[in-house]
């Protein structure tokens, strides 16, 4: 773990600068490097065969699929496991629609949006030659609250029983709630309330489909049998991630989980970002994880445009400040911060306008009731907003530090050590040391940062982190990240960071997840309600939506980018 440098602002500021050399570059980049999605074409067999080789500065945890919640993870596994549903395997606007996977269909709501009935495909194994069973399904969505899944109560909370199993996990049964009939190869999944999106979430990662014998713990290190085109054969979180095909894998829907090409696929781990990007320059791997570094999109956007490939992605970054200890469990303090910080500036470390753009709300652009207004900026406040972010109001957030009571206190930024979050959280430090706080910066390695803002025992007063949508909807960004019910008190599983819970904005949510009576513009009001009424209270600060860049190697073929998974690994060719 790097030290953290105790005057960073001279270094910080020339950052900046050099940064500001990049918006050219990176907004050509941008234009040159996305072209209008391919058409997606049936399997080419002469294109079969190969290793895909993937890196990245550290791994990803654990290889428990219904536990870790890390995108680089996530996305791999979308290749290995499946769900009763998932999102559609193809590029471009239709990825974001759900198609039955291990089921046959898609069911109707039944009783008022209370009862799904699925149907399990027939003559699917798991990885192990093992038949899936409604027994597995019905094993597998138990586990998701034995386990202690991160999206427990979340997504899943109203499956019929679902309360008992968050307050005793060991003894969760689903009773009432999950009905199988081995038969006819149904399972019926009873809910207490009626869920929009309950198909999105059954989509999810931490719903896929494993062994009723699966162990109901983190199972860690221990690949689990899959049912997806390729398996997870060797891990050694220190240097690699080994993959292979599932030889019980035949395809069964091609939108669903397409056959693979690669052969196998090798996942490095300890290799710097700055080293990374040369490597995948040089075609000593295909794909790299990590954030780019800011000091190297001027030569991608120079030299390797047609290896760089910038796509649309939800995704954020942010400030979450902990509204339960000082100074930030002051509503002026954590106003103060939304006002003084340059979102400019955080464009700017992140690469350029060509990549990101100023965020004000907690809803990216590229989602419905994407956020319409800005409270935090000159000039504007919670009673009248501005349209679009212009810039911090310094004055201002001095004004309410000392209005709060909270000057002169001592605050310590939590962020990742990769260069952008260094270079960010270094400009952050140097502000809130600007607006009248004793600030230091404590970086922190990129797999454990997450987890560690996430206990309240670690005591993160604030932080930098990042957020990417689990499927495209604007309560991925307000209910997760600050619904009630993702608070868990001394738990590395509680993304809801700032412990933030308003009843009055709960009820919005609430209501915008389960009415079903409502058309999609009053369900897109309602989070655009709840979206002000959060940022009222500022329990977080936005700062940037980003999209996603990514650098693969000469040798890559068949770029193919889903909306959801991004970069879909079994889909490229590498032979």
């Amino acid at each position: 773990m790097p030290t953290p440098a105790r005057h960073h602002s001279g270094k910080t500021l020339a950052t900046l600068v050099f940064a500001l050399a990049l918006h050219h570059t990176t907004a050509a980049l941008a234009q040159q490097a996305t072209p209008q999605p391919q058409q997606d074409t049936p399997y080419q067999a002469a294109h079969k065969g190969g290793t895909l080789r993937l890196v990245a500065s550290t791994s990803g945890g654990t290889l428990d699929p219904q536990i870790n919640y890390s995108g680089k993870y996530i996305n791999l596994f979308a290749v290995v496991y499946d769900g009763l549903t998932t999102f559609k395997k193809v590029q471009g606007p239709e990825g974001n629609s759900v198609v039955p996977d291990l089921a046959e269909n898609l069911p109707t709501p039944q009783d008022g949006g209370l009862t799904y009935i699925f149907t399990l495909r027939q003559g699917i194994r798991f990885s192990s030659g093992q038949p899936v069973t409604t027994a597995d399904v019905s094993a597998s969505l138990r586990r998701i609250f034995k386990v202690g899944s991160p999206t427990a109560g979340s997504f899943y909370s109203a499956i019929v029983g679902a309360d008992l199993c968050l307050k005793t996990p060991a003894t969760c049964t689903l009773k009432g709630g999950v009905e199988e009939n081995p038969a006819q190869r149904t399972i019926t999944i009873h809910l207490v309330r009626p869920d929009t999106e309950f198909l999105q979430k059954l989509a999810f990662t931490h719903a896929v489909i494993v062994p009723a014998n699966t162990p109901e713990h983190d199972v860690g290190n221990t690949p689990i049998p899959s049912t997806g085109p390729y398996r997870l054969t060797k891990y050694d979180p220190n240097t690699a991630l080994s993959l292979d095909r599932n030889p019980f894998f035949k395809e069964w829907s091609a939108i669903a989980q397409p056959q693979g090409y690669p052969d196998t696929i090798e996942y490095s781990f300890g290799i710097p970002d700055e080293a990374a990007v040369t490597a995948v320059e040089n075609g000593q791997y295909d794909f790299m994880a990590d954030v780019i570094p800011m000091d190297r999109l001027g030569e991608l956007g120079n030299r390797y445009t047609a290896q760089t490939h910038v796509r649309p992605h939800a995704a954020m970054y942010f400030l979450p400040m902990n509204v339960n200890i000082p100074p930030f469990n002051n509503l002026k303090a954590r106003q103060a911060v939304n006002y003084a910080v340059s979102r400019k500036a955080m464009v700017i470390f992140y690469g350029g306008p060509g990549i990101a753009r100023p965020l004000c709300g907690m809803v990216p652009s590229s989602l419905p009731a994407a956020t319409n207004f800005c409270f935090y900026t000159k000039g504007a406040s919670p009673i009248a907003p501005a349209l679009q972010w212009q810039a911090p109001d310094l004055a201002k957030a001095r004004q309410l530090v000392q209005e709060s009571g909270t000057a002169g206190q001592k605050v310590t930024l939590i962020t990742a050590n990769t260069s952008v979050d260094m270079a960010m959280g270094g400009w952050v430090r140097d502000m809130l040391q600007n607006i009248g706080y004793q600030a230091s910066i404590r970086p922190i390695s990129n797999t454990l940062s997450m987890t560690y803002v996430q206990n309240t025992a670690n005591k993160v007063q604030i932080s930098l982190t990042t957020w990417s949508a689990d499927y495209p909807s604007p309560s991925n960004f307000l209910d997760d990240l600050l619904g009630c019910e993702n608070f868990h008190p001394n738990s590395d599983s509680s993304i809801n960071i700032p412990g933030f819970c308003n009843k009055q904005v709960q009820n919005l949510m609430d209501k915008a997840k389960t009415d079903t009576t409502l058309t999609p513009t009053q369900t897109e009001d309602l989070w655009r309600q709840a979206d002000r009424l959060v940022m009222a209270q500022s329990p977080i600060a936005p700062l940037i939506e980003r999209d996603t860049v990514v650098l693969t190697s000469a040798r890559l073929g068949n770029f193919f980018y889903t909306t959801v998974n991004q970069l879909f690994f079994s889909q490229v060719w590498v032979r």
